[in-house]
Protein backbone atom coordinates (compact mmCIF):
# COMPACT_ATOMS: atom_id res chain seq x y z
CA UNK A 1 0.00 0.00 0.00
CA UNK A 2 1.68 2.77 -1.69
CA UNK A 3 1.01 6.41 -0.14
CA UNK A 4 1.40 8.25 -3.08
CA UNK A 5 -0.54 11.64 -1.97
CA UNK A 6 -2.48 13.24 0.78
CA UNK A 7 -5.40 15.41 0.54
CA UNK A 8 -6.21 17.89 3.07
CA UNK A 9 -9.44 20.01 3.44
CA UNK A 10 -11.51 21.76 5.52
CA UNK A 11 -15.06 22.06 4.87
CA UNK A 12 -17.63 24.03 6.89
CA UNK A 13 -21.03 22.90 8.12
CA UNK A 14 -23.77 24.52 10.42
CA UNK A 15 -25.67 22.32 13.05
CA UNK A 16 -29.11 21.68 13.13
CA UNK A 17 -29.37 23.15 16.39
CA UNK A 18 -26.49 24.74 18.92
CA UNK A 19 -24.55 22.29 20.93
CA UNK A 20 -23.61 23.77 24.44
CA UNK A 21 -21.21 22.29 26.96
CA UNK A 22 -18.96 23.77 30.21
CA UNK A 23 -16.59 25.31 28.10
CA UNK A 24 -18.12 26.63 24.54
CA UNK A 25 -21.22 27.15 22.54
CA UNK A 26 -21.04 25.27 18.91
CA UNK A 27 -23.57 26.63 16.23
CA UNK A 28 -21.05 25.56 12.79
CA UNK A 29 -18.15 23.23 12.74
CA UNK A 30 -15.17 23.69 10.62
CA UNK A 31 -13.99 20.17 9.68
CA UNK A 32 -10.45 18.66 8.72
CA UNK A 33 -10.82 16.09 5.84
CA UNK A 34 -8.08 13.72 4.97
CA UNK A 35 -7.52 11.75 2.08
CA UNK A 36 -4.79 9.46 0.97
CA UNK A 37 -4.29 8.49 -2.04
CA UNK A 38 -2.49 4.40 -2.10
CA UNK A 39 -1.94 3.16 -5.78
CA UNK A 40 -5.63 2.95 -6.58
CA UNK A 41 -7.20 2.48 -2.98
CA UNK A 42 -8.24 6.01 -1.56
CA UNK A 43 -8.95 6.19 2.16
CA UNK A 44 -11.17 8.96 3.76
CA UNK A 45 -10.65 9.96 7.71
CA UNK A 46 -11.66 12.89 9.83
CA UNK A 47 -9.59 14.91 12.05
CA UNK A 48 -11.96 15.87 15.13
CA UNK A 49 -9.88 18.86 16.12
CA UNK A 50 -12.48 21.48 16.89
CA UNK A 51 -12.54 25.41 16.49
CA UNK A 52 -10.50 26.34 19.55
CA UNK A 53 -8.09 24.92 21.95
CA UNK A 54 -10.75 24.17 24.33
CA UNK A 55 -11.98 20.47 24.54
CA UNK A 56 -7.65 19.54 24.22
CA UNK A 57 -5.14 21.61 23.19
CA UNK A 58 -4.98 20.79 19.69
CA UNK A 59 -7.57 22.83 17.08
CA UNK A 60 -8.55 22.58 13.53
CA UNK A 61 -5.30 25.12 12.27
CA UNK A 62 -2.72 23.71 14.37
CA UNK A 63 -3.34 20.27 13.16
CA UNK A 64 -3.62 21.18 9.34
CA UNK A 65 -0.28 22.70 9.79
CA UNK A 66 1.26 19.67 11.86
CA UNK A 67 -0.06 17.04 9.13
CA UNK A 68 1.32 18.89 6.21
CA UNK A 69 5.24 19.82 7.62
CA UNK A 70 5.37 16.41 10.15
CA UNK A 71 3.33 13.41 9.57
CA UNK A 72 2.14 13.52 6.09
CA UNK A 73 6.05 13.43 5.01
CA UNK A 74 7.06 10.85 7.00
CA UNK A 75 4.12 8.89 4.88
CA UNK A 76 4.54 10.17 1.18
CA UNK A 77 6.56 7.73 -0.67
CA UNK A 78 6.24 4.64 1.66
CA UNK A 79 4.58 2.10 1.34
CA UNK A 80 2.73 -0.09 4.39
CA UNK A 81 1.41 -3.09 5.16
CA UNK A 82 -1.31 -1.90 7.21
CA UNK A 83 -2.96 1.33 8.77
CA UNK A 84 -1.50 0.00 11.94
CA UNK A 85 1.74 0.66 11.07
CA UNK A 86 1.26 4.34 10.73
CA UNK A 87 1.98 5.04 15.14
CA UNK A 88 5.62 4.10 14.55
CA UNK A 89 6.15 6.41 11.28
CA UNK A 90 5.37 9.31 13.11
CA UNK A 91 6.68 8.44 16.81
CA UNK A 92 8.87 11.45 16.78
CA UNK A 93 6.16 13.87 16.78
CA UNK A 94 4.46 14.33 20.70
CA UNK A 95 1.02 14.84 20.69
CA UNK A 96 -1.27 15.54 18.17
CA UNK A 97 -3.11 12.81 18.27
CA UNK A 98 -6.50 14.12 16.30
CA UNK A 99 -3.88 15.16 13.93
CA UNK A 100 -3.02 11.46 13.55
CA UNK A 101 -5.65 10.05 13.93
CA UNK A 102 -7.15 11.81 10.98
CA UNK A 103 -4.47 10.27 8.58
CA UNK A 104 -4.00 6.71 10.34
CA UNK A 105 -7.94 5.79 10.03
CA UNK A 106 -7.58 6.72 6.42
CA UNK A 107 -5.18 4.51 6.25
CA UNK A 108 -7.17 1.60 7.77
CA UNK A 109 -9.72 2.76 5.37
CA UNK A 110 -7.74 2.20 2.55
CA UNK A 111 -6.60 -0.89 3.62
CA UNK A 112 -9.98 -1.98 3.93
CA UNK A 113 -10.91 -1.10 0.42
CA UNK A 114 -7.32 -2.85 -0.90
CA UNK A 115 -8.62 -5.68 1.01
CA UNK A 116 -12.46 -5.84 0.53
CA UNK A 117 -12.96 -5.95 3.65
CA UNK A 118 -15.41 -3.75 5.90
CA UNK A 119 -13.82 -1.72 7.60
CA UNK A 120 -15.48 -3.63 10.80
CA UNK A 121 -13.83 -6.56 10.48
CA UNK A 122 -10.61 -5.15 9.77
CA UNK A 123 -10.61 -3.90 13.05
CA UNK A 124 -11.83 -7.15 14.55
CA UNK A 125 -15.22 -5.95 15.05
CA UNK A 126 -17.54 -9.05 16.12
CA UNK A 127 -21.19 -7.19 16.62
CA UNK A 128 -23.43 -6.72 13.43
CA UNK A 129 -25.45 -4.09 15.13
CA UNK A 130 -24.39 -1.54 17.81
CA UNK A 131 -26.08 -0.03 20.50
CA UNK A 132 -26.52 3.77 20.70
CA UNK A 133 -27.19 6.34 22.87
CA UNK A 134 -27.50 10.53 22.82
CA UNK A 135 -25.67 13.37 24.29
CA UNK A 136 -27.41 16.46 24.40
CA UNK A 137 -25.73 19.75 25.09
CA UNK A 138 -26.80 22.64 27.86
CA UNK A 139 -29.73 24.31 26.90
CA UNK A 140 -31.70 27.49 27.39
CA UNK A 141 -33.94 26.50 30.39
CA UNK A 142 -34.46 23.10 31.59
CA UNK A 143 -38.10 23.21 30.10
CA UNK A 144 -36.15 23.12 26.52
CA UNK A 145 -33.81 20.31 28.31
CA UNK A 146 -36.50 18.19 28.87
CA UNK A 147 -38.76 18.66 25.63
CA UNK A 148 -35.10 17.70 23.99
CA UNK A 149 -35.18 14.03 26.19
CA UNK A 150 -38.67 13.69 25.49
CA UNK A 151 -37.56 13.80 21.51
CA UNK A 152 -34.94 11.36 21.88
CA UNK A 153 -36.39 9.01 24.47
CA UNK A 154 -39.41 8.30 21.93
CA UNK A 155 -37.12 8.22 18.89
CA UNK A 156 -35.46 4.70 20.75
CA UNK A 157 -32.43 6.13 21.86
CA UNK A 158 -31.40 3.84 24.65
CA UNK A 159 -29.21 6.51 27.22
CA UNK A 160 -29.64 9.89 27.75
CA UNK A 161 -26.85 11.83 28.32
CA UNK A 162 -26.90 15.53 29.51
CA UNK A 163 -23.79 18.27 29.72
CA UNK A 164 -23.94 19.82 33.14
CA UNK A 165 -21.87 22.61 34.78
CA UNK A 166 -22.13 24.17 38.15
CA UNK A 167 -25.08 25.80 38.28
CA UNK A 168 -26.41 23.52 35.82
CA UNK A 169 -26.40 20.03 37.27
CA UNK A 170 -28.80 19.06 40.64
CA UNK A 171 -31.81 21.01 39.78
CA UNK A 172 -31.83 19.92 36.47
CA UNK A 173 -31.00 15.98 37.23
CA UNK A 174 -33.97 16.63 39.92
CA UNK A 175 -36.77 17.62 36.65
CA UNK A 176 -35.29 14.73 34.71
CA UNK A 177 -35.89 12.00 37.36
CA UNK A 178 -39.25 13.80 38.30
CA UNK A 179 -40.29 13.10 34.97
CA UNK A 180 -37.86 9.88 33.79
CA UNK A 181 -37.67 8.10 37.02
CA UNK A 182 -35.76 4.81 35.14
CA UNK A 183 -34.29 6.21 31.88
CA UNK A 184 -30.81 5.30 31.40
CA UNK A 185 -28.80 8.18 32.48
CA UNK A 186 -25.50 9.66 32.65
CA UNK A 187 -23.98 13.59 33.07
CA UNK A 188 -20.69 14.60 31.24
CA UNK A 189 -18.92 17.87 32.83
CA UNK A 190 -16.11 18.12 30.57
CA UNK A 191 -13.68 18.87 33.55
CA UNK A 192 -15.62 21.76 34.97
CA UNK A 193 -15.90 20.72 38.90
CA UNK A 194 -12.87 20.88 41.15
CA UNK A 195 -11.44 19.82 44.33
CA UNK A 196 -13.96 21.92 46.21
CA UNK A 197 -16.56 19.92 44.17
CA UNK A 198 -16.59 16.72 45.88
CA UNK A 199 -19.35 16.65 48.75
CA UNK A 200 -21.52 18.34 45.69
CA UNK A 201 -20.70 15.81 43.23
CA UNK A 202 -21.21 13.31 45.98
CA UNK A 203 -25.01 14.70 45.69
CA UNK A 204 -25.39 13.30 42.25
CA UNK A 205 -25.22 9.61 43.61
CA UNK A 206 -29.15 10.41 44.61
CA UNK A 207 -29.83 10.58 40.55
CA UNK A 208 -29.02 6.50 39.49
CA UNK A 209 -26.90 7.48 37.09
CA UNK A 210 -24.79 5.29 35.14
CA UNK A 211 -22.26 7.71 35.13
CA UNK A 212 -20.56 10.81 35.58
CA UNK A 213 -17.83 11.42 32.90
CA UNK A 214 -15.04 13.55 33.40
CA UNK A 215 -15.72 15.35 36.21
CA UNK A 216 -12.56 17.24 36.84
CA UNK A 217 -9.43 18.27 35.17
CA UNK A 218 -9.24 17.21 31.52
CA UNK A 219 -5.50 15.99 32.82
CA UNK A 220 -6.25 14.40 36.02
CA UNK A 221 -6.08 10.56 36.90
CA UNK A 222 -5.17 11.21 40.90
CA UNK A 223 -7.73 13.37 41.79
CA UNK A 224 -10.41 11.57 40.05
CA UNK A 225 -9.35 8.16 42.23
CA UNK A 226 -9.93 9.88 45.29
CA UNK A 227 -13.75 11.41 44.39
CA UNK A 228 -14.04 7.83 42.64
CA UNK A 229 -13.47 6.48 46.58
CA UNK A 230 -15.82 8.64 47.71
CA UNK A 231 -19.07 8.98 45.96
CA UNK A 232 -21.66 5.73 44.91
CA UNK A 233 -21.36 6.82 41.05
CA UNK A 234 -19.25 5.41 38.48
CA UNK A 235 -16.70 7.66 36.90
CA UNK A 236 -16.17 7.64 34.20
CA UNK A 237 -12.59 9.06 32.18
CA UNK A 238 -12.44 10.69 28.66
CA UNK A 239 -10.26 13.16 27.98
CA UNK A 240 -7.78 12.16 30.94
CA UNK A 241 -7.34 8.87 28.69
CA UNK A 242 -5.44 9.66 25.60
CA UNK A 243 -3.58 6.45 25.42
CA UNK A 244 -3.05 2.46 26.53
CA UNK A 245 -1.07 3.66 29.28
CA UNK A 246 -3.26 6.34 30.90
CA UNK A 247 -5.99 3.37 30.83
CA UNK A 248 -3.82 0.93 32.78
CA UNK A 249 -3.26 3.64 35.07
CA UNK A 250 -6.57 4.90 35.74
CA UNK A 251 -8.29 1.01 36.34
CA UNK A 252 -5.41 0.05 38.65
CA UNK A 253 -5.60 3.60 40.84
CA UNK A 254 -9.35 2.83 40.83
CA UNK A 255 -9.86 6.62 39.00
CA UNK A 256 -12.65 5.29 37.08
CA UNK A 257 -15.04 1.98 36.40
CA UNK A 258 -15.89 3.18 33.03
CA UNK A 259 -13.93 4.60 29.88
CA UNK A 260 -15.17 6.30 26.93
CA UNK A 261 -13.37 5.58 24.27
CA UNK A 262 -12.91 8.80 21.24
CA UNK A 263 -10.73 7.27 18.13
CA UNK A 264 -10.05 10.71 17.00
CA UNK A 265 -8.49 12.27 20.60
CA UNK A 266 -6.26 8.79 21.02
CA UNK A 267 -4.44 9.09 18.17
CA UNK A 268 -6.07 6.48 15.76
CA UNK A 269 -7.10 3.13 15.58
CA UNK A 270 -4.43 1.31 17.05
CA UNK A 271 -4.56 2.91 20.15
CA UNK A 272 -8.43 3.12 20.48
CA UNK A 273 -8.16 -1.35 20.21
CA UNK A 274 -5.19 -1.23 22.89
CA UNK A 275 -7.32 0.74 24.88
CA UNK A 276 -10.47 -1.42 24.10
CA UNK A 277 -8.12 -4.60 25.33
CA UNK A 278 -6.94 -2.75 28.50
CA UNK A 279 -10.40 -2.17 29.85
CA UNK A 280 -11.68 -6.15 28.64
CA UNK A 281 -9.02 -7.55 30.79
CA UNK A 282 -9.62 -5.33 33.54
CA UNK A 283 -13.79 -6.08 33.36
CA UNK A 284 -14.00 -2.58 32.44
CA UNK A 285 -16.71 -1.35 29.85
CA UNK A 286 -15.74 0.89 27.32
CA UNK A 287 -18.14 3.00 24.84
CA UNK A 288 -17.45 5.48 22.15
CA UNK A 289 -17.75 8.78 22.30
CA UNK A 290 -18.75 11.49 20.13
CA UNK A 291 -17.10 14.76 18.78
CA UNK A 292 -19.62 16.75 16.31
CA UNK A 293 -18.09 13.96 13.77
CA UNK A 294 -19.38 14.41 9.99
CA UNK A 295 -20.28 10.87 8.39
CA UNK A 296 -16.70 10.01 8.07
CA UNK A 297 -15.87 9.98 11.45
CA UNK A 298 -19.56 8.90 12.03
CA UNK A 299 -19.39 5.68 10.24
CA UNK A 300 -15.38 4.77 11.48
CA UNK A 301 -16.70 5.18 15.21
CA UNK A 302 -19.94 2.84 14.07
CA UNK A 303 -16.98 0.49 13.07
CA UNK A 304 -14.84 0.83 16.02
CA UNK A 305 -17.84 0.62 18.24
CA UNK A 306 -18.19 -3.43 16.62
CA UNK A 307 -14.91 -4.42 19.00
CA UNK A 308 -16.84 -6.63 21.95
CA UNK A 309 -15.85 -4.57 24.54
CA UNK A 310 -17.99 -1.44 23.59
CA UNK A 311 -20.88 -3.08 25.97
CA UNK A 312 -22.26 0.59 26.53
CA UNK A 313 -24.64 2.88 24.33
CA UNK A 314 -22.38 5.18 22.47
CA UNK A 315 -22.72 8.77 21.51
CA UNK A 316 -22.94 7.66 17.71
CA UNK A 317 -26.43 9.03 16.73
CA UNK A 318 -28.38 9.77 13.16
CA UNK A 319 -26.67 12.27 10.91
CA UNK A 320 -30.13 14.31 11.40
CA UNK A 321 -29.08 15.24 15.06
CA UNK A 322 -26.47 16.78 13.47
CA UNK A 323 -26.70 18.34 10.08
CA UNK A 324 -28.71 19.67 7.43
CA UNK A 325 -27.38 17.33 5.08
CA UNK A 326 -23.95 14.99 5.69
CA UNK A 327 -21.34 14.14 3.80
CA UNK A 328 -21.88 10.07 3.42
CA UNK A 329 -24.81 8.73 1.93
CA UNK A 330 -26.97 7.17 3.26
CA UNK A 331 -27.01 9.00 5.99
CA UNK A 332 -26.55 7.31 9.31
CA UNK A 333 -29.65 6.75 10.71
CA UNK A 334 -30.91 4.77 13.97
CA UNK A 335 -33.94 2.27 14.39
CA UNK A 336 -36.60 2.84 16.90
CA UNK A 337 -34.84 0.69 19.14
CA UNK A 338 -31.44 2.37 19.65
CA UNK A 339 -29.45 0.51 16.92
CA UNK A 340 -27.61 1.10 13.94
CA UNK A 341 -27.36 -2.04 11.61
CA UNK A 342 -23.59 -2.69 10.78
CA UNK A 343 -23.26 -3.91 6.51
CA UNK A 344 -20.81 -6.31 5.25
CA UNK A 345 -20.27 -4.27 2.55
CA UNK A 346 -16.90 -2.60 2.22
CA UNK A 347 -17.61 0.79 2.36
CA UNK A 348 -19.97 -0.15 5.35
CA UNK A 349 -22.98 0.53 3.06
CA UNK A 350 -22.07 4.24 2.94
CA UNK A 351 -19.92 6.12 0.11
CA UNK A 352 -18.78 9.56 0.21
CA UNK A 353 -20.67 12.56 -1.29
CA UNK A 354 -17.77 13.94 -3.41
CA UNK A 355 -19.88 16.43 -5.38
CA UNK A 356 -21.44 18.06 -2.25
CA UNK A 357 -18.41 17.85 -0.20
CA UNK A 358 -16.55 19.80 -2.78
CA UNK A 359 -19.10 22.34 -2.95
CA UNK A 360 -18.89 22.95 1.00
CA UNK A 361 -14.67 22.91 0.74
CA UNK A 362 -13.27 26.33 1.69
CA UNK A 363 -9.26 25.12 1.36
CA UNK A 364 -7.94 22.42 -0.02
CA UNK A 365 -3.99 21.16 -0.40
CA UNK A 366 -2.89 17.84 -1.81
CA UNK A 367 0.82 16.87 -1.30
CA UNK A 368 2.89 14.54 -3.39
Amino acid sequence: MKVEAVTLREIQMPLVHPFETSFERTTQRRILLVTVHCEGAEGWGECVAGEGPFYLEEWIDGAWSVSKQFLIPAILGKTLNAGSDFPALVAKVRGNRMAKAGLENALWDAEAKAKSLPLWKLLGGTRQQIVCGVSIGIQETPEKLLEKIETEVAAGYQRIKIKVKPGWDVKVLEKIRARWPSILLSVDANSAYGLDDFAHLKSFDSFKLLMMEQPLFNDDTYYHAKLQAQIATSICLDESIRQARDAEVALETGACRIINIKVGRVGGFSEAIKIHDVAQRHGVPVWCGGMLESGIGRVQNIALSTLANFTLPGDVSASARYWHEDIVEPAVEVSTHGRIPVSDAVDMGYQVKREFIEKITVRKETLR
